[in-house]
C-alpha cells in the first residue's frame, strides 16, 4: 500500500504539521508523561529515593548529603564571585587613579608649553583634536551629534568604537537559596522529616526479595498508603508526615503530633510537594519546550525535548 501524500515533502504548497516537525528547529514541544515527574518519596536534586530526607519550608524534600553538598557548592561560588568582584573594584581605582595622573601631567605640560614657548600658545577646548579622532567631513571640530553617534555606534573597524572585551561583574548575593524554588533558604530553616513505613506482614512478603528502594510509606494515623495522587504535610515540629486530611482534621484541635505527642501549632504545618501522576488536572506543568537553532540535517529532528 502507498503511503500517504500528507506525510511526503514538497506535496503540498505549505507545511504540514508532520513536516515542521520534521525540520529540527524552532520551539519544539513534548507532553510530559508520569516517567518524567518526580515522585513524592525521591529527593529534588539526585532524583532517587531520599536518604535522610530534610524539607524546606516550601515543602521541597532533599536528601541532607546532597543538601549539604548544594550549600557548599553556592558558599564557594559566592566567594569566588566577591572576589572578583574586590578585584574588579581595586582595578577601577587603580585606572581612576592613573588616569588623573596623566590628566594632571598633561595640564602642567600644557602650561610649561604656554610659559616658556616663543609664541604664546591659547589651548582652545573646542578648536582642540577629538580624543577619538573622528571628525565630520564638512567640518574640523566634531559636533555634539557626532559625539554622541560615535559612543552608541558599534563599529568595530574604528578602534575607539570597538566594544571592550572584559566583563563587568556584578556583586553577587551573599546569601544561599533553594535549589529547587530559587527563595532565600539557609540551613537552620531545614528540618528533618519521617516517613512511616508499611510493616504489615504482607509487604513483608511481597518485600522480601525486592531492593530496599522498593519502599512503601503509610499515614501514622489513617493508615492509608502513600501516592504520589495524595497531599501530604508535615510537621516541622517533630518532622512525622501525614496526609493532608489528617493534619487538617486533628492537629489544629489537638495541637499535639499523633506520634509523639509533641506540642505543635498550625504555623508548624508544612505542604509537601505533590508526586507526578501524568494528569493535566493534577498537575500543573505538564508540557517541555526547547528551542534549537539548527535545521534539518542535523539529526535533531526527533530529538525529544526534556523538562528543566
Amino acid at each position: 500500500m502507498p503511503q500517504r501524500h500528507s506525510k511526503n515533502n514538497n506535496d503540498l504548497a505549505y507545511f504540514t504539521y508532520d513536516e515542521k516537525k520534521k525540520l529540527g528547529y524552532g520551539t519544539q514541544r513534548e507532553r510530559l508523561g508520569k516517567d518524567s515527574i518526580k515522585p513524592f518519596d525521591a529527593c529534588s536534586l539526585c532524583l532517587k529515593p531520599f536518604i535522610d530526607p530534610m524539607c524546606c519550608h516550601k515543602g521541597h524534600v532533599f536528601c541532607r548529603e546532597c543538601i549539604l553538598e548544594c550549600f557548599l557548592a553556592q558558599k564557594k561560588d559566592i566567594q569566588r564571585r566577591l572576589a572578583a568582584h574586590a578585584s574588579q573594584k581595586n582595578q577601577d581605582k587603580d585606572e581612576e587613579e592613573e588616569r588623573l595622573m596623566l590628566q594632571k601631567a598633561r595640564e602642567l605640560d600644557e602650561f610649561d608649553q604656554q610659559n616658556h614657548g616663543a609664541l604664546p600658545r591659547y589651548s582652545d577646548k573646542s578648536q582642540s583634536q577629538d580624543k577619538n579622532g573622528f571628525h565630520g567631513a564638512n567640518s574640523v571640530k566634531t559636533t555634539s551629534f557626532e559625539e554622541e553617534a560615535l559612543r552608541t555606534m558599534k563599529a568595530f573597524w574604528l578602534p575607539s568604537a570597538t566594544p571592550g572585551a572584559s566583563v563587568r561583574v556584578e556583586a553577587p548575593e551573599t546569601h544561599t537559596v533553594c535549589p529547587e524554588g530559587k527563595e532565600k533558604l539557609k540551613l537552620k530553616n531545614l528540618f528533618a522529616i519521617r516517613f512511616t513505613e508499611d510493616n504489615s506482614e504482607e509487604e513483608k512478603k511481597t518485600t522480601s526479595s525486592s531492593s530496599s528502594y522498593d519502599k512503601t510509606y503509610i499515614c501514622p494515623s489513617c493508615k492509608v498508603t502513600l501516592t504520589n495522587t495524595m497531599s501530604l504535610v508535615a510537621l516541622s515540629s517533630c518532622g512525622h508526615v501525614f496526609c493532608k486530611k489528617c493534619g487538617e482534621k486533628f492537629m489544629p484541635v489537638d495541637k499535639v503530633c499523633l506520634v509523639c505527642d509533641k506540642p505543635c501549632k498550625d504555623r508548624n504545618l508544612v505542604g509537601l510537594k505533590k508526586g507526578g501522576t501524568g494528569f493535566a488536572e493534577h498537575d500543573d506543568n505538564l508540557e517541555a519546550k526547547e528551542y534549537k537553532h539548527l535545521g534539518s540535517g542535523s539529526g535533531l529532528g526527533l530529538v525529544r525535548p526534556v523538562k528543566t
